[in-house]
């Protein structure tokens, strides 16, 4: 299958990228290449930088934040720990309910210092924020594919002591975004940006970055990392690089091609694509036009239905979650329609 330009190795009705992108053919020869390489005794450490940088870079285009501000980590858990570890002993968070427990479950993790999570509804993300210490919630939720009000929780926020926590895993790659107002905005490759698992980003704002302790502090880290594998004194990187983690090599190899591709398509076109395949899913079912990529289908059986047919989907919260994405056409939206009945 061909889709924005780019050929991808899909057998099928796959509709799953919610759950686990499919790369693009040049990403998977990347990652083989380099696999082979590996293989080979070819494996050289200072090789994979460019790869780590080109990813980085990636990122922050994807999210509208400069390249200075992006730390890399494995999983989005990881990095917000890092922000959770940093809280005020009392501090109050505000997130969303039935967030994603990566997103929520670090904060939690600090009850024992005083740290309360407060959910409450989505749509009410922007006025619960008063008075919190931080508002941690994805941009697009992962159970249904509700999209956030960035605009309101922006001009709630603003000005104020609230610190912001954007999750945009489920958002980045089709939603386009433009988040550097954010403190920090935190991502997972593995879904639609379409890289292998074990590569992670979080871009931090500098009044959030200089507050920050590096607990996981590491010679990847270093001013210059070469130079900073034995001894003290501690001497880590001056922007948002001191809060990097080791990378898994083979991830960011398929990240450095992957980010920078979808860096460079029209998002607009993108979102426009996506969004009106999953709409063309919502008219058939009978339900108004939305405007998430992701559509949450609650008829009973329907996840089973899909499966029996061949689609693949996953299930949330009871319902079949179905996410539409660059490989995607009509003709697996119609698919869909005719398993559901």
């Amino acid at each position: 299958m061909r889709g924005f330009g780019q050929e991808f190795g899909v057998d099928g009705c796959y509709l799953n990228t919610a759950s686990i992108g499919v790369p693009p053919v040049p990403v998977v020869e990347a990652v083989a290449e380099s696999v082979r390489e590996w293989g080979g005794g070819g494996g050289r450490a200072p090789r994979f930088d460019p790869a780590v940088a080109a990813a980085r870079e990636g990122f922050g285009r994807l999210i509208g934040a400069g390249t200075d501000r992006v730390a890399i980590g494995s999983s989005v858990s990881g990095l917000v720990g890092l922000v959770a570890a940093n809280l005020r002993s009392g501090a109050r968070v505000v997130t969303a309910r039935d967030e994603f427990t990566s997103v929520t479950f670090p904060f939690a993790a600090q009850a024992a210092r005083g740290v309360t999570v407060t959910e409450v509804d989505l749509c009410d993300i922007a006025s619960a924020s008063g008075g919190a210490d931080l508002v941690a919630v994805s941009v697009v939720q992962s159970a249904d594919g509700a999209v956030l009000d960035l605009a309101a929780l922006r001009a709630a926020t603003e000005g104020t002591a609230t610190r912001v926590l954007l999750d945009v895993t489920q958002a980045a790659g089709w939603l386009p975004l433009e988040l550097d107002w954010a403190d920090a905005v935190v991502g997972a490759g593995y879904k639609w940006l379409l890289s292998p698992r074990g590569a992670a980003w979080m871009a931090v704002a500098p009044r959030l970055r200089d507050m920050l302790v590096p607990h996981a502090a590491n010679w990847y880290a270093g001013d210059e990392r070469w130079d900073s594998i034995y001894g003290l004194p501690l001497r880590l990187a001056t922007d948002a690089r001191r809060l990097d983690t080791s990378p898994a090599w083979l991830s960011q190899v398929g990240a450095a091609v992957a980010l920078p591709w979808l860096a460079s398509l029209d998002r607009e076109q993108v979102r426009t694509h996506c969004v009106g395949l999953a709409n063309r899913l919502r008219a058939a079912l009978g339900e108004e036009p939305g405007d998430s990529a992701i559509v949450s289908v609650t008829r009973p059986g329907a996840a089973d239905r899909l499966s029996a047919a061949g689609v693949v989907a996953s299930t949330r919260r009871g319902a079949a979650r179905l996410a539409f994405y660059l490989h995607n056409t009509e003709n697996d939206v119609d698919r869909a329609v005719s398993a559901l009945g």
